[in-house]
């Protein structure tokens, strides 16, 4: 394990960079924890931080050896605010950048494509994390946990299209190692659990994990996009039912071993998931709660 100054994560609070930050800190590491609202995590050094404001810059990058990059939520051109930070990075003495980005997403594609393809530009040490659709997304306030909160639905363009769904805690523990580790993967790595999943099966999964009955109701393309974009930009929201229509082609009917490969332990899978997260997260009709 090789020593560092400190690690900046960059979205400390969120749900890898919150994982992130107790993996480091129980392993004895430095942390400066940068989150819009420089939040107090115990044992992490709070930074406000904000992709939009440079002037946040400098303090989550002060006395940093190493960061770790969630991008700016639903921003259609990350690059244009992560690039800058990321050459300010270097010029600091940042030596080692782990980005997450998506497994839909390729170096040089959309949205953090674009970062992807620049890192290895702007660092020696670095890599690209590229999960799978999060177990998380069903639970908090995702929308498939709201529509499975309130109409017992899951409502998706997938068709019987298949995901190879990932725990964050997998995420966390595989970006730890990409940070820590004496040598950088120097690579993307795109991280699943354990076996690909329709949302049908999701919906069973989650109907015996819970004792709360949902269905998976299939919409079109257009459907979904424009359920989206009652919430967010039609841009993004199309962008969104894009990837929808992506799984339905087949595009993230995979799993790999890199969870494995990199932590030691296999990832965990969406029955052990359910069972242990979902249970108390949902009403089901005719119980007092």
């Amino acid at each position: 394990m090789r020593a560092t100054r400190a690690t900046s994560v960059v979205g400390a609070t969120g749900t890898t960079g919150s994982r992130v930050v107790a993996r480091l800190l129980a392993g004895g590491h430095r942390v400066k924890a940068a989150s819009r609202g420089a939040t107090p995590v115990e044992g992490a050094r709070p930074v406000r931080f904000d992709w939009y404001e440079p002037a946040t810059f400098a303090e989550a990058l002060d006395g940093a050896d190493s960061v770790y990059l969630v991008p700016p939520l639903g921003a259609s051109d990350p690059a244009a605010v992560m690039l800058p930070f990321l050459r300010q990075a270097r010029a600091a003495g940042v030596r080692r950048a782990v980005l997450l980005s998506s497994s839909a997403i390729p170096a040089g594609g959309p949205a953090t494509g674009q970062v992807h393809e620049a890192l290895p530009g702007l660092f020696d040490e670095w890599a690209v994390l590229r999960p799978s659709w999060f177990m998380q997304n069903f639970t908090g306030s995702h929308v498939h946990a709201r529509s499975i909160r309130e109409e017992g639905v899951l409502l998706t363009a997938t068709g019987e299209g298949r995901v190879g769904f990932v725990d964050a805690d997998d995420i966390a523990a595989v970006a730890v190692h990409a940070l820590t580790d004496d040598w950088a993967p120097g690579t993307d790595l795109v991280l699943t659990g354990p076996e690909a999943l329709s949302y049908d099966d999701i919906a069973a999964l989650v109907t015996e994990g819970t004792g709360r009955q949902v269905v998976h109701h299939k919409l079109t393309f257009e459907q979904m996009r424009e359920r989206l974009a009652a919430e967010i930009p039609l841009e993004f929201a199309g962008l969104l039912a894009q990837l929808d229509r992506a799984i339905a082609d087949g595009a993230e009917d995979r799993t790999t071993d890199t969870v494995q490969r990199l932590t030691g332990r296999p990832p965990r899978g969406f029955r052990a998931f359910a069972e242990k997260e979902l249970p108390g997260r949902l009403p089901i009709p005719g119980q007092r709660r």
